[in-house]
């Protein structure tokens, strides 16, 4: 698996010389549990894209084709996971618990109710915290319509904005020779503006 995510460009140009259209599903399938399952926030999401789009780029993959599927699969894992939260979510929160109480939950509610939707958009950016914001949305009881409808919003521009970037950047030599400080570029220029936020809202 380590192997995999390091030289994840290499392990995907195999698979798509070898089985052709089943490269989807792959994806479809990583993303879904990236996104949806809250114990896999390990699995590769944005040097996936990247590198989808650069493979798209050579001519081996569709480029819409894969956009698509990606999209919709980071729609699909969201609501997974956002029902998962909704559903079972709560009997985390108890008064006998030192980190997750009844006040806790209070203010997660209240914060969604407020700021639920940016939230959502753009955790899709960000490692980790996309594996885990559709889930508090569900603890929260963030409207499902709602969240839904950020969630298309930031799946469709996180999968716009990096497979576009790997489909026009990822096959230049000099990035396509340093992919792992690319993607690590990548990853950071994404994160960036929600950490500034971050830090500009604690100030």
């Amino acid at each position: 698996m380590l192997d995999f995510v390091l030289h994840l460009d290499q392990h995907l140009l195999s698979l798509v010389e070898h089985h052709g259209v089943w490269v989807y599903g792959l994806i479809f399938a990583v993303i879904f549990c990236e996104t949806g399952l809250i114990i896999m926030p390990f699995l590769p999401g944005d040097s996936l894209l990247f590198i989808t789009g650069a493979i798209a780029g050579s001519g081996h993959l569709d480029p819409w084709t894969a956009g698509t599927v990606i999209a919709m699969a980071a729609l699909v894992g969201d609501n997974l996971n956002y029902w998962i939260g909704r559903l079972y979510g709560t009997r985390l929160f108890n008064e006998r618990s030192r980190w997750l109480r009844r006040e806790h939950l209070a203010r997660t509610e209240a914060f969604y109710a407020h700021h639920g939707g940016k939230m959502v958009m753009l955790a899709r950016f960000v490692p980790l915290v996309r594996t885990f914001a559709p889930f508090v949305a569900g603890i929260g009881h963030m409207p499902w319509v709602v969240f839904t409808g950020f969630s298309l919003l930031g799946a469709l521009l996180w999968t716009g904005i990096l497979v576009s970037l790997g489909y026009f950047l990822g096959n230049v030599p000099l990035l396509r020779d340093h992919l792992e400080v690319t993607i690590l570029g990548v990853a950071v220029v994404m994160a960036l503006p929600v950490v500034l936020r971050l830090l500009r809202r604690r100030k």
